[in-house]
């Protein structure tokens, strides 16, 4: 593809030769004479500068750049939609394999593609042109939309609800039992029944092996564009807010309510029963007991504000030379109260002041 059509395509424009023949997309480092790479950042202008890239994306013109560049608003995400362009994943043929389980009362949607050991129980229904790749499992009266795409191994369980372009990547369960148990007078548990279900709303993304419980009652819900990344666990009763980011081996507890645009970074937990509002961002490790106002920054565990927290984490390598500092500090009053007798009489602080002139 010549650089001008790629330019075309991304709505860029480009500075230098636009004839140059575009064979792929690569990393700053990595990418040859004929690829696209990106910068996104300035302060990565020099790798730019020494990059064998034939093109690349960027903000503004880099000064002593041999390579076109092309003008993007957002480079990082013109160089994804690049990368979309040049990337075809495989595609399974149309159709039911002749070793895929369906139930004579499931529903299969035009297109789709079902593959080997797959199994649809009864009464479940599969969307138009969906594809489900080996060993993937719909229990009954499962239902997935158009579009649905699920990697092997994925699974959805009873009367779940999954919508229009969701992504199951490998080992994923939607609508899993709640983990919830009711304590005897022997000390034993009961198990209770999971009677509610997991509704995943269009355009959501969940990733290898990340579980999705049911509700004990109600439902479980991911709202519309939310990505989950590896690991993550959602409890029962959970709500996950539209255009979340839910980041590696996060976990919420049941009942946890997240708003809209909530980022939850990798090792984050909820404690459950809380509400984080619109927009907020939970970093790495931090641990959440309470409420969370819109667009706050927590961090910590327990969590608090960020910026203080990054004072304390600033101030938490210094503590034992200010522990030090302050033993040496209480020896020297002990000594210049021992020293005075009587540390409150006007003697006591005149050897006091004398002792900070020896000083």
């Amino acid at each position: 593809m010549k650089l001008c059509e790629l330019a075309n395509r991304l709505n860029c424009t480009v500075i230098g030769s636009d004839e140059l023949e575009i064979t792929g997309v690569a990393g700053i480092e990595h990418a040859g004479p004929s690829e696209l790479t990106f910068v996104a950042n300035p302060k990565y202008a020099s790798k730019a500068r020494l990059s064998r890239a034939g093109a690349i994306l960027v903000k503004q013109p880099i000064e002593g750049l041999q390579a076109a560049c092309v003008i993007s608003k957002d480079p990082y995400l013109d160089f994804a939609r690049a990368l979309a362009l040049f990337y075809t994943a495989p595609v399974p043929p149309r159709g039911i394999h002749p070793t895929a389980v369906v139930d004579e009362t499931a529903t299969v949607g035009a297109e789709a593609s079902i593959g080997a050991y797959c199994v649809i129980g009864p009464h479940a229904v599969v969307g138009d042109r969906a594809m489900l790749h080996p060993h993937v499992v719909l229990y009954e009266g499962a239902v997935v939309g158009d579009d649905f795409l699920a990697h092997s191994h994925s699974c959805v369980r009873e009367f779940c609800r999954v919508g229009n372009r969701v992504i199951l990547q490998n080992g994923v369960v939607v609508g899993g039992d709640g983990f919830g148990f009711a304590k005897r007078a022997d000390g034993s548990h009961f198990k209770i029944v999971q009677s509610g279900i997991t509704v995943v709303e269009d355009d959501v993304e969940i990733q290898a092996l990340s579980a999705v419980d049911r509700a004990t009652v109600g439902e479980t819900r991911i709202r519309r564009g939310a990505k989950i990344d590896n690991l993550v666990q959602v409890g029962h009763a959970c709500e996950v807010g539209e255009d979340n980011i839910i980041c590696a081996q996060a976990g919420l507890a049941g009942s946890s309510h997240l708003g809209k645009s909530v980022l939850l970074a990798g090792q984050s937990g909820l404690s459950g029963h809380l509400k984080i509002n619109d927009n907020a961002v939970i970093y790495a490790q931090a641990g959440i007991g309470g409420d969370v106002p819109a667009g706050a920054l927590m961090a910590g565990s327990p969590g608090f504000d960020a910026i203080t927290w990054r004072r304390a984490v600033a101030a938490f390598p210094k503590l034992p030379d200010m522990v030090r500092t302050l033993r040496e500090m209480q020896q020297r009053l002990a000594a210049l109260e021992a020293a005075s007798g009587n540390p409150g009489s006007p003697e006591g602080l005149a050897a006091s002041e004398s002792e900070k002139r020896e000083d």
